[in-house]
């Protein structure tokens, strides 16, 4: 059931890139765009759908795949030395720009090169992670689109705690090879007592931490859990399903995809909208454009997902409240 109804949260401002322009430069050659994602383990259908839906805007734009540019895409599945291997061989091909999706992606790539443009999605504080100077005059040559900021927390736990009203403790699992992911889980700790919740912090850098945090939990009474979707989250997230079915244990995640994997709830941007709309600036930068004056953009609406049936699994009952504001709910 789809619903039209969207939970608006205010986190500063959206830059809107200006107009391209009618004088832009002319590419009468063949463009190399290389792609690359942290998390998703190889079988994983969530990058490849957003590459084409990626190309599809691209060709609205003008650009067809093996016509008048060559896409290559990467999927570090969660590894680091994966994840820095296919980074090298991006940048070694000498793309004319790179998608990268997530933050560990991007201080990949940033290591290694300050000349071919970086255009980031889903990156979370890319002014704290160091990657652009400011989110108006990025400098440099990267910028891109931004999915969260910390007050996400906020309305993680107010979901959490309305779908969920006996729980009185929860647990903030996090990617621990992206620093900025914990920032997710300061902010939690500092709002939870106004939820009349306990707080505990999980940063995992690998499946057994996965297992071994939720399994923790387990054995107490009234845990909930909060998922924030890093690299190895990402790439574990049948598993976290699984364990929290398993466990009886309510969740909310921070992308759609777990909720349509049977996860309880989901509250964030699209992921797949926000990658999407790289498009539009790589387009920009092969007709001229520096990434330097593109501003980084953010988003303003967010998508709350509920899934009924794990819902009713775990003995809950979605409040008539919840489903008005719900934007999809999953049967």
């Amino acid at each position: 059931m789809q619903r039209r109804h969207f939970i608006t949260l205010t986190i500063g401002f959206a830059v809107v890139a200006p107009p391209l322009r009618a004088s832009a430069q002319h590419v009468d050659r063949v463009a190399r765009i290389g792609i690359l994602f942290g998390g998703f383990s190889d079988t994983d259908p969530e990058p490849m759908a957003r590459v084409t839906l990626f190309k599809h805007r691209l060709q609205e734009l003008g650009w067809i795949d093996n016509r008048n540019i060559k896409v290559e895409v990467r999927v570090g599945s969660g590894n680091a030395e994966r994840l820095s291997g296919y980074a090298e061989e991006l940048i070694r091909t000498m793309p004319d720009a790179i998608v990268a999706n997530s933050t560990p992606p991007v201080s990949a790539l940033v290591e290694r090169t300050k000349t071919i443009p970086i255009v980031f999605a889903n990156v979370f504080d890319p002014v704290g992670a160091g990657f652009v100077a400011s989110l108006a005059r990025p400098s440099g040559n990267i910028t891109g689109f931004s999915n969260f900021e910390p007050a996400m927390s906020g309305k993680w736990l107010e979901l959490l705690k309305e779908i969920a009203p006996n729980v009185s403790r929860t647990l903030v699992m996090f990617d621990s090879i992206s620093p900025s992911d914990a920032e997710f889980a300061k902010a939690a700790e500092k709002l939870a007592p106004s939820f009349e919740l306990q707080f505990a912090a999980a940063p995992v850098s690998n499946a057994a931490d996965i297992q071994q945090a939720i399994e923790r939990i387990a054995r107490e009474p009234n845990y909930g859990l909060v998922v924030v979707g890093g690299a190895i989250i990402s790439a574990n997230r049948e598993a976290i399903v699984r364990l929290t079915a398993q466990y009886r244990i309510p969740a909310i995640y921070s992308f759609r995809y777990f909720a349509a994997s049977g996860g309880l709830m989901s509250y964030g941007a699209d992921p797949r909208d926000v990658f999407t709309r790289t498009a539009t600036y790589v387009d920009r930068i092969l007709r001229g454009a520096k990434p330097a004056d593109l501003p980084v953009q953010v988003p303003t609406k967010f998508e709350l997902v509920i899934n009924r049936k794990t819902a009713r699994a775990l003995g809950l009952d979605i409040t008539p409240g919840l489903l008005a504001i719900a934007d999809e709910v999953i049967e």
